[in-house]
């Protein structure tokens, strides 16, 4: 058989391989998407999203109103709320998902735990990790978008939380089937990414918002900073 017959095949193969890893991975993300766990937890933990000098975005919005729910059905005795800011920001994500939980859902101050910090769902997740060290915590219900679970469960349970998600099941994330296409793709890349190199994607993979992190946080490295109070949020 000619050399060039041999290289086609293992270039084939290695092509096959791939696209059986990409259809693998799309359809996990896919059914974690699906799944709907929330056990007793120590915690609710709500990844950060867009918000507009105070005012969470619809998409943070449903996933702060889904967390309150679980809240209300005793899931866990807390919700933390996690993300940074945009320099110039009045608000760190944070910090507007903890002020709407108390003034539009009622949550009490005592049961808002904010970290504010996180430009993306690894630092986030990160940040909240030494939170739950700190506090002795061990387990979190995660509360994000459907297509975005999977990628998260991932993160916390190798950073050594026992991660359930309660994805929202409302927003604009989860309306018309070509958003939730090009969202699925985009997340399976993101979710390769990681798989890989154990690092956020960059934004040309995940198309993830910007987030900025505090003075001396640097990202992609354990956080080292004073774990906040329950009560630890700006009032505005």
């Amino acid at each position: 058989m000619p050399w060039w017959r041999w290289v086609l095949r293992v270039l084939l193969a290695f092509a096959g391989v791939a696209v059986l890893t990409v259809v693998v991975t799309a359809g996990y993300i896919w059914a974690v998407g699906q799944r709907d766990d929330r056990p007793p937890s120590d915690a609710i933990v709500v990844l950060g999203a867009a918000q507009f000098d105070g005012r969470p975005s619809a998409v943070y919005a449903a996933r702060l109103d889904r967390a309150a729910e679980l809240f209300r059905q005793g899931v866990a005795p807390r919700i933390v709320t996690t993300g940074g800011n945009q320099p110039g920001d009045r608000f760190t994500e944070a910090q507007a998902g903890a002020n709407y939980l108390r003034r539009t859902q009622g949550i009490p101050a005592s049961a808002l735990v904010v970290v504010p910090v996180g430009r993306d769902t690894l630092l986030e997740l990160r940040a909240t990790d030494v939170v739950f060290d700190r506090n002795g915590w061990h387990s979190a219900v995660l509360v994000t978008d459907p297509l975005h679970s999977a990628r998260a469960r991932t993160m916390a349970d190798e950073l050594g939380i026992q991660a359930y998600t309660a994805p929202a099941r409302t927003g604009p994330s989860v309306r018309g089937f070509w958003s939730q296409l090009r969202y699925l793709i985009r997340e399976t890349g993101a979710t390769l990414w990681y798989i890989v190199f154990h690092t956020a994607p960059p934004p040309s993979v995940s198309n993830a918002s910007t987030h900025a992190a505090p003075p001396g946080v640097v990202p992609g490295r354990v956080l080292s900073y004073p774990a906040p109070t329950m009560t630890a949020w700006q009032r505005s």
